[in-house]
């Protein structure tokens, strides 16, 4: 909290106070500010596995349990699976297929008309990420009959002009030092507001009007809550590998303890570029607190992107999980 230019902190906190029927939600901002550029890394598959929901919502042929693969792939999957993977690991090809389901242009398009913004998904996740084109996919109705969905081609992003966009003194590019700043002007864009306007209307959805709410039936909704808080260990996961705090960050994630049954964790995190972020709803059932929570914080102490030499066990999970411990603290304080 010494170095703020150095680390880029941004902290938004919701109270939650009940009264009767109704709900009423207190914001506190720390440096918000959607002109202030941070990578949101894998943060942007919550709303790609939300939309992907939804667009099954709106097709009469797919349900969550059909199989599939990508044209062109030999994995099968499906998207119970993959929204799975999605929330307990953070899989990126399993984010990367729902890409392919739905496209850029359509996801920014229905953010936008939920007056979720401004953000812009640009790109997948991983290797050979900025292809414009959707694959098509391919989808067993039975046994042994498939479609194939129709592929789009998505507009190219125009560059981003926002503060920060330019970071550090230089990045690794195919081994190769260069020594100018890394440049994240055709990344995706997810700011913190978004990311809280996203979670807010998963959780808190009769706070909003219809055509603001995600088009989930009551079924779906259950099920994504259910996978939101799924820990690693419990969908198949070694536990020594994907330890609860894995991508728990707030509270629980710079320990390797097992999070009691009672703190439930709605969430989705990224990291990546130095750039650790978690939007986060908690929920403590014994005591009766819940709160919101999105927070990211760079840490890149030498400058120097894709050189792999990022302080996120030294600094940034750390920061993120002590964050979540003191506004937990307070929130159980208050019930008190």
């Amino acid at each position: 909290m010494d170095s703020l230019d150095q680390f880029e902190v941004q902290v938004r906190y919701t109270k939650i106070d009940r009264k009767n029927d109704s709900i009423l939600f207190t914001d506190y901002d720390f440096q918000v500010d959607e002109e202030n550029y941070f990578y949101p890394a894998s943060t942007v598959k919550f709303p790609i596995a939300v939309l992907g929901l939804e667009r099954l919502n709106e097709t009469d042929s797919l349900n969550r349990e059909v199989r599939y693969y990508i044209e062109g792939d030999t994995i099968e999957s499906s998207f119970s699976k993959d929204i799975l993977q999605i929330f307990t690991v953070s899989d990126n090809l399993a984010n990367n297929r729902l890409v392919e389901l739905l496209g850029q242009d359509a996801i920014n398009e229905s953010l936008m008309k939920k007056g979720i913004g401004p953000l812009r998904i640009s790109h997948r996740l991983g290797y050979h990420s900025e292809g414009l084109s959707t694959k098509p996919l391919i989808i067993y109705l039975n046994d042994s009959t498939t479609a194939m969905t129709l592929p789009t081609v998505n507009s190219a992003p125009e560059p981003l002009t926002l503060n920060n966009i330019n970071k550090g003194i230089g990045y690794y590019e195919d081994g190769v030092l260069i020594q100018k700043p890394f440049d994240f002007s055709l990344k995706n864009y997810y700011p913190i507001k978004a990311q809280h306007d996203v979670l807010k209307r998963v959780i808190f959805p009769d706070h909003f009007k219809t055509d603001q709410q995600f088009n989930l039936s009551q079924e779906q909704r259950t099920f994504l809550l259910e996978t939101m808080k799924t820990l690693p260990r419990n969908a198949g996961y070694d536990p020594k590998e994907y330890y609860d705090g894995y991508c728990k960050f707030f509270i629980y994630g710079d320990t390797k303890d097992t999070i009691p049954s009672y703190m439930e964790i709605y969430n989705k995190v990224g990291f990546a570029y130095g750039t650790l972020t978690d939007c986060a709803y908690i929920k403590d059932t014994k005591n009766n607190v819940d709160f919101l929570l999105t927070a990211t914080i760079l840490v890149n102490k030498d400058g120097i992107f894709n050189d792999d030499a990022y302080e996120y066990d030294e600094i940034g999970i750390p920061f993120l999980a002590e964050l979540g411990r003191e506004i937990y603290r307070l929130e159980l304080e208050k019930t008190r």
